[in-house]
């Protein structure tokens, strides 16, 4: 017997065996079914040859242990220090209980959005809490369940103060103390939109008459804390509206914006438990009037009731969202950071209202001391107001305090003119205090004096209303408690570490632990967005890398990470075609082409970046109409800036006239934008940007295995073409996040939602070249595999030449109404009671189910959700043969929960164990939806976005 090499012993491929999800001889079976020797000859049926790029994917693979001591190395080059930058990201101590159970807990990132509420209801609480959050504490009447981060959360005020506004004026004024990621991102936004912004002092230089809306920061960059009340009583009397950027801590203890009358409320829960993360991610929120509750961007969860009257929660307002209201829509934000609010809500649960005042006292006392000890000391303190923040001006030795302050840990907020900022922030000490006092004071100051400071908050600005009084802050404050909540929580909701779920376009796959464990490193998790770059060189040789990395796989010349969403992505790649367009006299081109099966963000992102939308057709077999097409190129040629596609298509088909597509609008002057979503069916079998496209967003919460958190983080950066280089985004803190002249700045953060992009580099570290290819080639037998199985009883809409589908597929539930009178909708309940989330419902064609299995799905539970389709199929055709009611059967009372089941009285003409247990494997491990089917439409008429009283959770029953 001839003993095995060390290179075979070596495991390099043992990280792709583990994440891809059918072994060998499974992957053998499911080929047979398709009706294919290989994965090859699979991949050669299905792809069209004419996308094919023949340069394989050549890095090789790192083993885990290898991978992680590649992360330890990078992790050693990032210095971690106490920062006290401020401008917005502060050092926070997360609760080692929300860390362990919630952020390192796939049961909380590996769920999808809640738009299945009967499976999400744990989330839902969760948000609920976070919307209660920010209602108690901005003072204002409503909230959405938290938005990308605060400088685009200002820039979506900014958009939503001119849809309710009735000022005719088209000016923005922005308070020029406003946080500078803020005012830039606001100005990106703006300009594609004709919205002219002017930066100035709003005491001196606003003319309340000549703007709709004023964006005020309170506390502002300074750290000063100004009586904004007069002010906003003369915008109103003018007819704007006011926006305030604030920081929630420091309305523990300052009068809120709500209470002097601010119409919107914006800004980032980073500092309740979310490390700065070097910039993200982290959950934004907006507060604002009951009255704009329909114009709101983002999402709000509110209160409904379920089929047996008891109180449920879901998503309000669903028909808002972007893929309904497409060309009509005012914003692309079809998302939330539904993880980070989590970790902010139950931040602010555990401390509850006695504990956040505690911190809040503490931070602003330490500021007090250090105010008063600089100024015992000589040193000029600028500030006249602050909460936790100062300015001091230090004059020539403002050098040589940084770099003592450097070498003693800590960063201060380099200013002009010998000005230094500081900013205190939780995890100060008395201690730390002391030593600022010498190293600024040049070693002339004493011990710090808590006696003898004065208070930073003027006395009529001290908060005196109440907040965080609902239970649900009082009640979890031991972590035996909050342990338990979690758990209570966690056990409401479907996750991927209980099922498979098979959602079209989402790409639910495996987010392996050692792919998350090093986002929690202090190197990479306590680093501030604006730190010297010298301290950051592990981070940013990771992006660098993982910037590289994403250029090889998609072929494109140059990519940019600061999109912080995949709606973020679309919006971005089309600033730069536009910017492209303007660059080269053509700026009239603002036609976007936009086929009608489109995801709905498509047309809404085109709207921002202020094209006309105009849609191609689509053929009977779901492809774009290369007729319809050229008739439209030809009819815009000379306004024509862009086409939008997704590849492959919407449909879930590889469309063999890609490159003639891109062809025709490019012989008309355009550029060519793709939606990645679907790149999970090209990497290591296709480079985008060798075939047509110009720019193409990428979902890395999608592909590259960042996982989708409930509904958030995301991040969506872009590829482009050399041509497009010059026009990707920038960043006024951090020059070498981007171009100087390009787009602009799109998130907050210079590189986006830095902390987690570690999770996309080790996949593709650990996969190599071959792995990837592999996991393109499985996660397309899995969608055939499936597709095949299920064709004889639903039948695929869409297929490409040969019968295959590309890396999911759409199944046609159409017939199963048309017979039974059964709707898509109670297939996917039913689907609940199987111990499975369902597919994409409706999108893209109505009353049909778009799944994609991924290749991280093992065989045997591929089977168990065929198994359950089948199933319900095989219960729909007694429906339709009448052995069971059209009005009383399991399809449509589902999904069951388990006091239903259990109930004494039983008054339905199916079994109870056809309703709960209608697979004989539910017996060994059975998941209870926690509420019966939620009715939508009551929840949009009641709509409830703060937590209610149990009394008025048994008045929303009535």
């Amino acid at each position: 017997m001839t003993a095995p090499s060390l290179e075979t012993l070596a495991g390099s491929d043992e990280f792709q065996r583990r994440h891809i999800g059918p072994g060998e001889a499974e992957i053998q079976e499911m080929l047979d079914v398709v009706g294919v020797a290989s994965l090859e000859e699979l991949v050669d049926k299905a792809v069209p040859p004419a996308i094919r790029s023949d340069e394989p994917l050549a890095a090789a693979p790192m083993t885990e242990a290898e991978l992680m001591a590649d992360m330890h190395a990078l992790e050693a080059r990032n210095r971690v220090m106490k920062s006290l930058i401020g401008l917005g990201y502060h050092d926070t101590h997360t609760p080692s209980v929300i860390l362990r159970n919630v952020i390192e807990n796939p049961g909380w990132y590996t769920a999808y959005t809640p738009y299945q509420a009967e499976i999400s209801q744990g989330r839902l609480e969760a948000l609920l809490n976070y919307q209660q959050m920010v209602l108690d504490l901005t003072g204002t009447e409503l909230a959405n369940a938290s938005l990308l981060d605060e400088a685009t959360a200002a820039a979506e005020a900014m958009t939503l103060m001119k849809r309710v506004g009735k000022s005719k004026s088209d000016t923005l004024f922005v308070a020029a103390d406003c946080l500078p990621q803020t005012i830039a991102v606001i100005e990106t936004r703006a300009r594609p939109l004709g919205i002219d912004v002017v930066v100035g002092d709003p005491f001196s230089d606003l003319d309340p008459e000549a703007c709709y809306g004023v964006v005020l920061q309170y506390p502002t960059v300074d750290g000063e804390l100004p009586d904004y009340k007069p002010l906003v009583d003369k915008v109103h009397e003018a007819g704007g509206l006011v926006t305030v950027a604030t920081d929630l801590l420091a309305l523990a203890l300052v009068t809120p914006p709500g209470e002097w009358d601010a119409d919107v409320v914006v800004g980032s829960s980073q500092r309740f438990g979310v490390p700065p993360g070097f910039g993200g991610p982290h959950a934004a929120f907006m507060g604002t009037r009951e009255a704009y509750k329909r114009s709101v961007p983002g999402r709000i969860i509110g209160v409904s009731v379920d089929a047996q009257g008891r109180p449920a929660l879901r998503m309000a307002l669903q028909t808002r969202e972007q893929h309904i209201r497409r060309e009509k829509a005012t914003s692309n934000i079809c998302t939330a950071q539904v993880l980070l609010a989590n970790v902010a809500g139950f931040y602010a649960a555990y401390h509850g209202p006695d504990g956040i005042r505690r911190i809040a006292e503490r931070v602003h006392r330490l500021t007090s001391v250090l105010a008063h000890g600089l100024h015992q000391a000589g040193v000029k303190v600028i500030s006249e107001t602050w909460f936790d923040s100062i300015v001091v001006d230090v004059g020539a030795t403002a050098a040589v305090v940084h770099l003592r302050a450097v070498e003693a840990g800590f960063n201060l907020r380099h200013m002009a003119d010998g000005r230094i900022g500081i900013s205190m922030n939780e995890i100060v000490t008395t201690e730390d205090v002391s030593v600022l006092l010498k190293l600024i004071s040049g070693g002339a100051a004493g011990e710090p004096d808590d006696a003898g400071a004065a208070d930073g908050i003027p006395v009529a600005q001290r908060r005196t209303s109440t907040y965080l009084t609902h239970p649900v802050f009082n009640e979890h404050h031991s972590e035996t408690a909050m342990m338990r909540y979690l758990r209570r929580l966690e056990e409401k909701d479907l996750a991927l570490n209980r099922a498979m779920i098979p959602l079209g376009s989402c790409t639910m796959k495996l987010n392996a632990a050692s792919e998350m464990i090093p986002i929690t490193w202090p190197g990479f998790g306590q680093k501030h967005p604006f730190a010297p770059l010298d301290q950051c060189e592990g981070l940013l040789e990771m992006i660098w890398r993982l910037e590289k990395m994403l250029v090889e796989i998609t072929g494109f010349h140059a990519v940019s990470l600061q999109p912080n969403a995949g709606s973020q992505g679309e919006y971005s790649g089309l600033l730069t075609i536009r910017r492209y367009h303007q660059e080269h006299g053509q700026e009239h081109r603002d036609v976007c082409l936009i086929p009608s099966s489109a995801h709905g963000t498509n047309p809404a992102s085109a709207v921002m970046a202020n094209m006309r939308v105009v849609i191609v057709e689509c053929s009977d077999n779901g492809d774009i109409s290369i007729d319809d097409l050229k008739a439209k190129a030809a009819e815009h040629a000379d306004n024509l800036a862009a086409l939008m596609v997704t590849y492959p298509s919407t449909h879930g088909v590889f469309e063999e006239g890609i490159r003639e597509i891109c062809q025709v609008v490019h012989d008309a002057g355009g550029l060519v934008y793709m939606d990645g979503a679907n790149l999970q069916a090209l990497v290591g079998i296709c480079k985008p940007g060798r075939i047509g496209p110009d720019v193409m967003h990428m979902n890395l919460h999608k592909t590259f295995c960042i996982p989708h958190g409930g509904g958030g983080p995301g991040v969506g950066p872009i590829g482009v073409v050399e041509r497009l280089a010059p026009f990707l985004p920038g960043h006024p803190m951090m020059p070498e996040a981007g171009p100087a002249d390009g787009i602009g700045t799109i998130s907050a953060a210079p590189w986006g939602s830095a902390s987690i992009l570690p999770i996309s580099y080790a996949y593709i570290a650990m996969m190599g070249g071959a792995g990837l290819t592999r996991a393109t080639q499985v996660a397309i037998l899995n969608a055939n595999y499936v597709a095949k199985r299920l064709a004889d009883h639903y039948g695929i809409l869409y297929t490409g030449p040969g019968g295959f589908v590309a890396h999911e597929c759409i199944i046609d539930t159409r017939p199963l109404q048309h017979s039974s009178g059964l709707s898509v909708d109670d297939v996917a309940k039913r689907l609940m009671d199987y111990g499975f989330h369902g597919p994409t419902m409706s999108w893209p064609v109505m009353h049909t189910l778009m799944m994609e299995p991924t290749e991280s799905e093992p065989k045997e539970e591929l089977d168990r959700f065929v198994d359950a389709m089948i199933g319900i199929h095989a219960e729909a055709k007694k429906v339709e043969a009448g052995d069971w009611p059209a009005d009383d059967n399991p399809l449509v009372n589902a999904p069951h929960t388990v006091d239903v089941v259990a109930s004494d009285d039983w008054p339905h003409a199916y079994s109870r164990q056809v309703a709960g247990f209608p697979a004989a494997d539910l017996l060994a491990a059975k998941y209870w939806p926690a509420v019966g089917r939620v009715d939508n439409a009551h929840g949009d008429r009641h709509l409830v976005c703060s937590c209610p009283t149990i009394d008025s959770y048994r008045d929303a029953a009535e």
